[in-house]
C-alpha cells in the first residue's frame, strides 16, 4: 500500500516504514518526477501503454483503443523508418528532450491541469486517461522496484476542486480519469484523499495535544484549504469526517504564478505594452494563449493557422515589429512550454534573491530581460488577494479561528507568498512543512489506516 501524489507539478510515493511515512525512490528521477511526459508521436502513447499493461488488462484495453492502436501501429512504422525512438520519457528526461527540439515530438507538463476540462471529447479523455496511466505505470515500476515488492493499494490525492468550470462535474471526470488510469496499470484498490487533509495528516502526528488547524496547501495547480480538528487521540479514527471543519479549494497554484509572472515579465520583450504604428495598444490576447499552458483550449487556438495569419498582420500593424516577430517565433516553433519554463526558473531563482536575468536568447540572439520579486508580488496580487478570500471563506465556515496554520505545497516556497500569508495572519503560529512531502507522507499514512 502506497500514498501517491500524482501532483500538478510533481509525482511521488510515499510508503510506511516502521510507523513513519518514507518516500520512494522512483529510480533516475529520485523522490520527486515531474509530472512532464515526452513522446515522439501523439498517437503512439497508446501504443507503448498496450506494452506495459497487466496482462489482466490487454484484452479489454485493445478492444476499447482498437482505433487508436492501429494508427498508432502505423506511426510506428513512420517512427521505425526514421530511426526514432517510440519509447517514452518522463520528468526531466522528458522536458529536456522537448528543449532540444520544441518543433518535434509530443510533449506535455501538468496533465492534472486539463482533467477536468470542460468540453472534452471522448477523443479527448481516452487520450488523457493514456497519458496518465503511462505516468502512472512508470511511477508504479520504479516504486516496485524501490520496495522490492508489488503494489496493489493506493491512496491518491486530489485536490478539493479541480481546474475546471464545472464545478462538482469537472471533479467526477478528473476522478473518473485518474481511477480508470490507476486501476489500468494495476492497483485492485483506490481511494482518494483531499490534499490539505492529507497534509494534516502529517502535521498531525507531530501534535501532543487537541488542535484546531488550518492547512494551507500551494501546489502546483490549485490552493487547497482545510480547517481540521486534530490531535494525538483523533488520529487512529477511521471516520474523521466530523472533524472536517471547513474547507475550500480554487484554480490557483503555481503554474498560475509561472503564467503572470512570464506575462509580466517576459512578454514586454514580445510586444506585451507596445503600440501599433497608430499610437494604438497592440492587442494582448495572443499573448495570454501563449502563456496559457494550462488551459488546452488556448493552446489549441494558439497554434491555429488562423493565428499564425492574426499575427503576421499584426506584425504589419505594429510600431515595433521586431516584437511580435519573436511572439510569432513563439507560435510557430511551438515554444510556449519553453516560454512559461523560463518564467518557472525564474520564480524559482527569485526565492533566492531580490532579482533575475532570464535569459531569452532562443527568441532572438542576445535577448535577456530582468525580473524581480516586486515583479513576481505585482503580477500576483490578484491571485494572492484570491489565496487570501479562500481563507477567510474556510475560518467562516468552520466557525472558529484556528489555533496554528499550516503552510505546505511547493508553490509557498517563495518568499513572495510566505510574507504575504505572515502579514495576513499577523501575531498567529504560522508552521513551515515539507514543501514536497507534506502531502505525500500524510496520504500513506491513511493508506495504511484504511488498507489495513
Amino acid at each position: 500500500m502506497i500514498g501517491f501524489d500524482y501532483g500538478t507539478s510533481n509525482c511521488a510515493v510515499a510508503a510506511m516504514d516502521n510507523g513513519s511515512p518514507r518516500l520512494c525512490t522512483l529510480g533516475e528521477h529520485g523522490k520527486f518526477m515531474p509530472s512532464t511526459l515526452y513522446s515522439a508521436s501523439r498517437e503512439t502513447i497508446v501504443n507503448w501503454l498496450d506494452g506495459q499493461l497487466p496482462r489482466s488488462q490487454q484484452s479489454l484495453f485493445q478492444r476499447q483503443r482498437q482505433v487508436q492502436l492501429s494508427k498508432g501501429h502505423s506511426k510506428l512504422r513512420e517512427l521505425a523508418f526514421d530511426d526514432i525512438s517510440a519509447e517514452l520519457e518522463f520528468g526531466q528526461q522528458a522536458l529536456a528532450h522537448y528543449l532540444e527540439d520544441p518543433e518535434e515530438g509530443y510533449y506535455i507538463k501538468s496533465p492534472k491541469s486539463f482533467l477536468g476540462a470542460s468540453g472534452l471529447h471522448p477523443q479527448q479523455i481516452s487520450l488523457f486517461e493514456d497519458i496518465v496511466a503511462s505516468m502512472m505505470s512508470h511511477v508504479k515500476t520504479n516504486t516496485e522496484r524501490s520496495l522490492g515488492r508489488e503494489i496493489s493499494q493506493a491512496v491518491i490525492g486530489r485536490p478539493i476542486n479541480f481546474q475546471g468550470l464545472k464545478g462538482e462535474e469537472s471533479n467526477q471526470q478528473a476522478i473518473a480519469i485518474l481511477t480508470n488510469a490507476a486501476k489500468r496499470v494495476g492497483f485492485k484498490d483506490v481511494e482518494f484523499q483531499f490534499e490539505p487533509v492529507a497534509a494534516g495528516f502529517e502535521f498531525e502526528a507531530t501534535l501532543a495535544r487537541e488542535k484546531r488547524v488550518l492547512v494551507i496547501d500551494i501546489g502546483g495547480g490549485t490552493t487547497d484549504i482545510s480547517m481540521l480538528l486534530m490531535g494525538p487521540k483523533l488520529s487512529p479514527l477511521i471516520d474523521r469526517q466530523a472533524h472536517l471543519l471547513g474547507h475550500s479549494g480554487q484554480r490557483i497554484g503555481g503554474n498560475d504564478l509561472d503564467i503572470q509572472l512570464t506575462m509580466r515579465g517576459l512578454m514586454p520583450s514580445l510586444g506585451v505594452k507596445s503600440l501599433a504604428s497608430t499610437g494604438k495598444p497592440m492587442p494582448t490576447s495572443f499573448h495570454w494563449q501563449a502563456a496559457s499552458i494550462n488551459n488546452i483550449n488556448d493552446q489549441t487556438d494558439f497554434y491555429s493557422g488562423a493565428n499564425e495569419r492574426a499575427l503576421k498582420e499584426l506584425i504589419k500593424q505594429a510600431a515595433s515589429p521586431q516584437l511580435v516577430a519573436r511572439l510569432l517565433k513563439v507560435q510557430q516553433e511551438k515554444l510556449t512550454y519553453q516560454l512559461v519554463n523560463s518564467g518557472e526558473k525564474a520564480k524559482i531563482a527569485l526565492s533566492d534573491t531580490q532579482q533575475h536575468n532570464v535569459d531569452l536568447s532562443y527568441l532572438d540572439s542576445g535577448l535577456s530581460t530582468q525580473v524581480t520579486r516586486d515583479t513576481l508580488f505585482q503580477a500576483n496580487k490578484r491571485h494572492l488577494q484570491s489565496i487570501a478570500k479562500l481563507i477567510d471563506q474556510t475560518i467562516a465556515q468552520a466557525g472558529c479561528q484556528p489555533d496554528v496554520i499550516f503552510v505546505t505545497g511547493g508553490s509557498a516556497k517563495s518568499p513572495v507568498l510566505h510574507q504575504f500569508l505572515e502579514q495576513h495572519f499577523n501575531s498567529s503560529e504560522l508552521v513551515t512543512g515539507d514543501h514536497f512531502a507534506s502531502v505525500t507522507a500524510g496520504l500513506a499514512r491513511w493508506s495504511q489506516r484504511i488498507f489495513s
